[in-house]
């Protein structure tokens, strides 16, 4: 595993690896027990520019290269997945602190989005539209958008660096990856050097390792991109999206939630209760889908909470390599500071604690609160820790004024014995997303993912996915003579 730290700490950068030159270096930290993994001299403006142009100026020819001869790339790199599936699982652990079962789920998926892009490159289709005007014919062209700049987060690094570039890349573009400072391996450069060693043409695909107190906006402003898709915090992506529109560029943001996990009163409780700590401590709770919120009809209330607290209390909290541990690190210190100032700040509010984990360096152990006053910030905004808060509602019509007293809207769920009752209520609840009788957790590659309100704007995934990264051209032909008032 050290290997490949020390052999992908680098600028990936027109098909070269090769140093940044900025002044300072990203150390790259294992969040568990802060073993230095990588140090990376960071890219500075100009080698964004580099990235940029290089991406465009290999662009037109990859666009012009069969649909099929595109698709063989996303092939080997399939392959090259599953063959070096154990190492991409550890430095996953290492990197991003999850477990292996976290990594394993990470994989899965992102086989799976592969796969889709094979069928992507095949995709794109022209359409001819009737005229009103005699021997007119209409051609509607799909084409790729050029480049695209994708800035991928720190939680799910890998699969969400690669369900933008792999896509963008199958339909023909250009790509400029700029990965999260935290994770600069798992999501950057280990997608370059799968890429390049499938023989994806040099410069196609570059992988800067940066910060925005170096480069500014130079990686969103830069005259190169039409297509800026991030995912991250909804701060940062107002920001991106403000920036991005100045400039008249199209984006694609996936942003943080506040989901929803409501439980009424003729659900299974057993069930509920074994799908809302999945959905609430998958990942230590650093996943945007996570349910923020545990929604619990009142009937069920004491029965529900006995349960979810007893099981909870089994979650093994430690080292991720243990294959024994449930619940890993949290990023890092800023971050563990403040899942544990969320849990004091609902106490001080008045909730019960009915869990109260401790906090050692970055490993914060699960929380669940009860009772927490429903004025309370915090069920106004996202947790990104393993910290439950359960409150109870009376009648179904109270479920959805809460569910949807929030400004984010990108997943939920709903546990009921009648689905179509399920269903009725997921219509109602103004989200991107939402399940009946499952996790709140869920992302398949044909089925469109994004968020309402401050959980994004725009879709990726199948069809969405298409219109995310390519555009359409009319072009007319007049077979015969057409008539000018002059």
């Amino acid at each position: 595993m050290s290997s490949y730290f020390t052999d992908l700490a680098q600028q990936y950068i027109d098909g070269k690896w090769r140093p940044g030159t900025g002044s300072w270096d990203i150390i790259d930290f294992n969040p568990y027990d802060g073993e230095k993994l990588a140090s990376i001299t960071i890219a500075t403006v100009e080698e964004v520019d580099d990235a940029y142009r290089a991406a465009a100026r290999v662009q037109k020819q990859w666009a012009a290269t069969n649909a099929y001869a595109r698709r063989s790339v996303f092939e080997k790199v399939l392959r090259l997945v599953e063959e070096r599936e154990a190492e991409i699982s550890e430095i996953l652990v290492a990197e991003a602190g999850g477990t292996f079962g976290k990594a394993a789920f990470e994989l899965h998926l992102a086989k799976e989005f592969l796969r889709e892009s094979i069928h992507l490159s095949l995709r794109p289709e022209g359409r001819i539209l009737p005229s009103p005007i005699d021997g007119k014919e209409n051609r509607v062209y799909r084409e790729p958008v050029g480049v695209v700049g994708v800035i991928s987060p720190f939680n799910v690094p890998f699969l969400l660096s690669l369900k933008s570039v792999a896509p963008a890349l199958a339909l023909g573009n250009g790509v400029v990856l700029k990965p999260h400072q935290n994770t600069p391996i798992a999501g950057g450069t280990v997608i370059a050097k799968l890429f390049e060693d499938a023989g994806l043409p040099p410069g196609l695909l570059n992988v800067v390792v940066t910060d925005i107190a170096e480069i500014g906006d130079a990686f969103l402003e830069h005259p190169v991109p039409r297509v800026i898709s991030f995912t991250g915090s909804d701060k940062v992506g107002r920001h991106v999206a403000t920036v991005a529109a100045s400039h008249f560029k199209r984006s694609i943001i996936e942003l943080g939630g506040n989901s929803a996990f409501v439980v009424l009163d003729d659900a299974d409780v057993d069930y509920a209760v074994d799908a809302a700590v999945f959905s609430r401590f998958v990942h230590q709770g650093q996943v945007c889908m996570a349910a923020n919120r545990i929604l619990v009809d009142r009937s069920l209330a004491d029965e529900f909470t006995e349960k979810f607290v007893a099981k909870v209390r089994t979650l093994k909290a430690g080292d991720p390599r243990d294959p024994q541990t449930a619940i890993g690190p949290v990023i890092n210190s800023q971050q563990a500071e403040a899942v544990t100032g969320a849990v004091e700040q609902a106490i001080a509010e008045g909730a019960t604690a009915l869990l109260h984990g401790t906090t050692t360096d970055n490993l914060v152990e699960p929380s669940v609160l009860a009772g927490l006053p429903t004025d309370s910030p915090l069920l106004q905004q996202e947790v990104f820790g393993p910290v439950a808060f359960i409150n109870t509602f009376d009648g179904e019509e109270e479920a959805l004024r809460i569910a949807n007293d929030t400004p984010y809207g990108l997943s939920g769920a709903v546990h009921t014995a009648d689905v179509e009752r399920g269903v009725a209520f997921a219509k109602q609840i103004v989200t991107g997303m939402f399940h009946v009788n499952d996790a709140t957790v869920h992302d398949e590659p044909i089925v469109p993912f994004g968020g309402e309100k401050n959980s994004g704007v725009g879709r990726l995934n199948g069809e969405t996915t298409l219109e995310a990264f390519t555009t359409t051209k009319w072009i007319s032909v007049q077979h015969g003579r057409s008539g000018f008032p002059f």
